[in-house]
């Protein structure tokens, strides 16, 4: 077999759409084309044709995902799970969490860095909070034991500015129903009274 023609796609100019026999056999990004060194006239098996075929789908799955971790930053627990959603083989999964971090896009030490700046930018909130959240997107406790002591955490600054912004509504002019809201967002009874009386 015989591939008679590789064209750049109209809609998606990143790709490029590869014939064989002068019939549509797949498609690969600019750099996964670079990568495989394919020409126009190239002579190819039937099992080369088949692994270029996997090649194109684990690359369309490839730039799904740095799509994904373009819009937000996210933790390698995020992306792995985005990857078996689209139902990824398990190498496929390491060899993208591992080109992905290569190319520094995959970081939780970052992701947690910038997490807790903007939650203290933004949404200011407890200490105990922040660590759970970081928790639940499976940051490990060295990760966010070390961000937390870099970035540090203005408990008492992010409790009177929730407490100010608090007070502007009707439900939370009444201490105890603010201190039950505090108390949720886990900042300790003694320094929610203290900050009430100031």
């Amino acid at each position: 077999m015989k591939i008679t023609s590789i064209k750049q796609q109209v809609k998606r100019t990143d790709r490029y759409s590869i014939f064989v026999e002068g019939k549509y056999a797949f498609s690969l990004s600019d750099s996964a084309l670079l990568d495989a060194k394919l020409a126009g006239g190239q002579e190819i098996s039937k099992e080369q044709l088949s692994e270029y075929k996997q090649l194109s789908t684990d690359d369309k799955l490839y730039n799904l995902t740095l799509r994904y971790v373009a819009m937000r930053p996210r933790t390698k627990w995020e992306v792995e799970t985005y990857l078996q959603r689209k139902n990824a083989s398990p190498p496929l999964v390491e060899l993208i969490l591992n080109k992905l971090s290569n190319i520094d896009l995959l970081n939780d030490a970052n992701f947690a860095r910038a997490f807790v700046n903007d939650r203290n930018l933004l949404r200011p909130t407890s200490r105990r909070k922040i660590i759970a959240e970081l928790r639940k997107k499976h940051v490990s406790g060295e990760v966010i034991e070390a961000v937390i002591g870099q970035e540090g955490v203005d408990e008492q600054a992010a409790l009177l500015s929730i407490i100010e912004r608090k007070r502007r509504q009707m439900r939370y002019q009444d201490d105890l129903k603010l201190m039950q809201y505090l108390a949720r967002q886990g900042f300790n009874y003694d320094d929610i009274k203290s900050a009430l009386h100031k």
